[in-house]
């Protein structure tokens, strides 16, 4: 069995997170430049099993798409032709970034560290990956 990696895709930054081989839990990795996305991932893919990609699908409150909609559909149509074996699925990320940050600053994470936004981007893709393992 392989691993799921999620990720937190921003116009700038996507955060990173993986769970452990037997997947029961779900940490934060990284934060890659945007650009540099698949270079990354084929880069990990290499180095470790990844059975599925999960990718934090922004909507609003009422379910509808949102401006980073488009941004995200194009980056999932992208990692489906570079990586077609790849079981790719999509999850609601709503509220993921408000999750995040109540979880750094729950664990004591410093205001000066929390400003850095690679570290939410990272805990956003984990709150998102932790929600999917709850509900498999």
């Amino acid at each position: 069995m392989g691993r799921i990696l999620a990720i937190d895709h921003g116009k700038k930054r996507c955060g990173i997170a993986v769970t452990d081989p037997m997947r029961m839990i779900g940490s934060p990795l990284t934060t890659v430049d945007t650009e540099k996305v698949f270079e990354f991932l084929h880069d990990y893919f290499q180095k470790e099993t990844v059975d599925l990609l999960l990718v934090g699908y922004p909507t609003n409150i009422q379910g509808e798409a949102t401006d980073a909609t488009p941004l995200v559909d194009r980056f999932i149509e992208q990692c489906r032709k570079k990586f077609p074996s790849l079981e790719l699925r999509t999850w609601d990320e709503s509220f993921s970034s408000r999750k995040a940050m109540q979880t750094l600053v729950q664990s004591g994470v410093k205001k000066k560290d929390r400003r850095q936004k690679g570290a939410l981007d990272q805990v956003s893709a984990a709150v998102i990956l932790q929600e999917y393992l709850q509900n498999l």
